[in-house]
């Protein structure tokens, strides 16, 4: 069996799927790719059990359909070195030799594996949800909430991105206990309500694909997996089981005080402040004054500290509020906005973060729990 296709078309696609193998896996064959022959199409597959990523790609010219397993490892260090050629592919379908010709005189000898041994992708059942969403709403809510989502063996409900799917509109969050993010979109459609938690893996490897697609992303899950279908790419994986915490009773819905600060230059004095913070705690303090918020941190441990008061446009009254600087710092460089409007309600309840202004037709909040003071 034989089939010429590009080097760099070949390359690129393999690379953008082999961040799903594992560097330890439980199967030997997952530490190969699935090549899959029908016609002038060429599959490529890679899976860790549960997350599994398929690309196509067009061949130049192919001889029969066949489909074979081979080690990822030793084809993309050999593409990594080739410059842009026709690759020609000579696979021997009884012993598995797999030679591949390049430069007219060059030639890589491997041997591959049957596919019978690799896992099969399961099917989704019929009562699956579908929906459509424009790759780059997606691409922003991974991009916003994923720097949200827990690693904990204990609550691993909270290990993935919550999709919260409703007839005119779709919920994405994220938390970790300390901070959370909502995204809400209203540019997509669904026929019913239904949910499913993305785990965070899966996540980035969205994150990583959306950035190439143009056309709109279809969404399939049921009770136990989710598809992504995208150009060329498709995204198998399995859902996190349990259910996730009800997101909104954690948000502060009072909130009186409001201010609206230049997003840039409260990160900028975070990082200086959060100098002198403490090693242990990371505390930093912001005392809201009228029109101006000054920015506070102490070390007790080594007597140093730290104020610096910036401007802003602050209705409310005058008090003190703490939180961990690298998760404060965290929340404002995740938003694009330049402005941040910041709503509290007292030093004990969670602040809320609102790019200022919001994109149309979604919205995005994020929250953050305070740390107690001393004073």
């Amino acid at each position: 069996m034989k089939f010429v296709i590009s080097s760099t078309t070949l390359y690129s696609h393999l690379q953008a799927i082999s961040r799903v193998i594992n560097s330890k896996n439980s199967l030997p064959i997952l530490d190969c790719f699935l090549m899959e022959i029908k016609g002038k199409t060429l599959s490529a597959t890679a899976s860790d059990s549960e997350t599994t990523l398929t690309t196509t790609m067009e061949l130049v010219e192919s001889t029969e359909d066949f489909t074979f397993a081979i080690s990822a490892k030793n084809m993309l260090d050999a593409l990594k070195e080739l410059p842009e050629q026709p690759l020609s592919f000579d696979v021997n379908t009884f012993s598995l030799e797999v030679k591949v010709l390049y430069n007219n005189n060059g030639v890589y000898s491997l041997i591959s594996q049957s596919a019978d041994e690799y896992p099969k992708t399961t099917a989704l059942n019929e009562g699956k949800v579908d929906f459509k969403v424009s790759a780059s709403t997606l691409l922003d809510s991974m991009s916003c909430a994923l720097f949200a989502t827990a690693d904990d063996e204990l609550r691993p409900v909270m290990n993935g991105i919550y999709f919260d799917v409703t007839p005119d509109q779709i919920v994405f969050v994220a938390s970790d206990g300390h901070k959370l993010v909502k995204y809400k979109s209203l540019n997509v459609t669904c026929g019913e309500r239904s949910a499913f938690i993305l785990p965070r893996k899966p996540a980035n490897l969205l994150k990583g694909l959306l950035g190439k697609q143009e056309n709109e992303v279809s969404v399939s899950f049921d009770d136990r997996n989710a598809v992504f279908s995208m150009d060329n790419c498709q995204l198998t994986c399995r859902q996190i089981d349990g259910r996730f915490p009800n997101y909104n009773s954690v948000i502060p819905q009072n909130n009186p005080n409001i201010a609206i600060v230049d997003r840039q230059l409260l990160i900028g004095a975070l990082r200086r402040i959060a100098v002198f913070s403490s090693a242990v705690s990371n505390l930093v303090k912001l005392h809201m004054l009228a029109d101006q918020i000054k920015i506070s941190a102490q070390d007790l441990d080594f007597s140093t500290s730290a104020e610096e008061t910036i401007t802003c446009q602050y209705s409310g009254q005058s008090f003190g509020i703490g939180f961990k600087a690298s998760f404060l710092i965290e929340i404002l460089n995740n938003m694009s906005s330049d402005d941040v409007t910041i709503q509290l309600a007292d030093a004990s309840r969670a602040g809320i973060f609102l790019p200022s202004p919001q994109e149309d037709k979604q919205e995005v909040l994020m929250l953050l729990m305070p740390m107690m003071l001393n004073d």
